[in-house]
């Protein structure tokens, strides 16, 4: 049985586990990539897999045609944890994630002040966030009284998407108070954060 499997445009590691699904039952499988840390990707898994495979470039995309060998391919645990190599940046776009109100460790007053002054320094660098997402304490950031609010608020009207975590905002009973962005929920989080090309943690 022949199976194609189209991850054009799919990201690290998508390829690699779309192909390993469609392996497992089909005995030729096509996958259909377009760029080439995806191709390096998925031919050391059909190689790991003792798999033939064969590459075409086309205009629309290239074509690794893989062939099962005699033994049955199977998903382990460790193939469910594949990720992406360190070799090339994943693309995707920055993402800012912000999981509380103070920066880095240390005395409360100090972390607060320092986060009001990152947030005032990020309105004048780049590259810039294209998402900042606030979760646990971080929301607080995001209400009436913070200290850094002009300055996400600046940074939400150059264009930059603001989530807040609704759950989070519940939690501390803000949820009135939500001065800048959009209350956000966890799937949509989630999947954010997966497609990212980096994440910034603070």
């Amino acid at each position: 049985m022949k199976q194609t499997v189209d991850a054009r445009g799919l990201l690290c590691p998508q390829p690699v586990v779309l192909t390993l699904k469609a392996l497992v039952s089909a005995d030729e499988v096509v996958t259909i990539v377009d760029n080439q840390t995806a191709v390096e990707n998925v031919t050391r898994l059909a190689r790991s897999k003792g798999c033939a495979i064969a590459i075409d470039k086309k205009a629309d995309g290239i074509y690794l045609t893989i062939h099962k060998g005699d033994a049955p391919v199977e998903m382990t645990q460790a193939d469910a944890a594949v990720t992406c190599p360190s070799g090339e940046p994943a693309a995707g776009p920055l993402v800012l994630f912000v999981p509380s109100d103070c920066f880095g460790r240390g005395p409360e007053e100090l972390g607060e002040r320092l986060m009001g002054a990152f947030f005032h320094t990020l309105r004048d660098v780049e590259p810039k966030p294209a998402t900042i997402v606030f979760m646990n304490t971080g929301v607080k950031l995001v209400v009436e009284g913070s200290r850094a609010l002009e300055d996400i608020r600046a940074l939400a009207d150059s264009g930059i998407e603001v989530l807040a975590c609704g759950t989070c905002l519940g939690y501390f009973k803000l949820m009135e108070k939500l001065s800048v962005g959009r209350v956000s929920n966890m799937f949509d989080i989630a999947s954010i954060l997966l497609k990212a090309g980096k994440i910034v943690e603070l």
